[in-house]
């Protein structure tokens, strides 16, 4: 990206703030951020809002590992039991739109979901919903696999929550996704396919 992605601006914030703020919820207990130990200006930014900062000794060498600290220091924290619900979001995935989050809290609290996934179209986005007995069956997959491996091998623990919100699909890995999702915000274009 040039430079970190996390703190670009994004409509008056930047990319973390813009997360965090809609996250910032009452049934969201508390929001855990894993940042890598070197990451000195991230970790300026966060001291200023209600996130939990986890920094771990050393760099977490994928997504998977960052998942697995932050999982440890909400059991370390908290008291998780199985039904407890967790929520897994990229942080540059700033297009948490409350609906969304509306549309599958409603569907988790039916109670018969293991893994709640939203899905526009035919691709399945964020934020992911899971229930806490899923916590030890990530940090049991092999060093070598990631969670989506334990979601794909496992069809039954996923539920599909259809939603006509694209923002599900907002991620920025690439200059051209972060211009894109900005010239969607600049636009004031509704996300929501009709």
């Amino acid at each position: 990206m040039g430079s970190p992605k996390l703190l670009l601006p994004w409509d008056g914030k930047t990319v973390i703030e813009q997360l965090l703020t809609a996250l910032c919820r009452p049934e969201i207990v508390a929001v855990y951020v894993v940042v890598r130990p070197d990451d000195i200006e991230l970790q300026s930014a966060l001291s200023r809002t209600a996130a939990i900062i986890v920094i771990p000794d050393h760099e977490p060498p994928d997504m998977r590992d960052s998942v697995e600290l932050g999982l440890r220091a909400i059991r370390k924290r908290f008291t998780p039991v199985d039904d407890d619900g967790w929520l897994l979001i990229p942080a540059d995935h700033p297009l948490v739109e409350p609906e969304v989050l509306d549309g599958l809290l409603r569907r988790w609290s039916i109670g018969d979901c293991q893994a709640l996934i939203p899905k526009f179209g035919d691709r399945r986005g964020h934020p992911t919903l899971l229930r806490w007995s899923l916590a030890a069956q990530v940090e049991q997959l092999p060093c070598d696999l990631g969670i989506n491996n334990l979601l794909r091998s496992s069809p039954d623990l996923v539920t599909e929550w259809t939603t006509n919100h694209e923002s599900v699909l907002a991620d920025l890995d690439t200059p051209e996704d972060y211009a894109h999702w900005q010239q969607q915000l600049l636009q004031n274009t509704s996300l929501i396919k009709r």
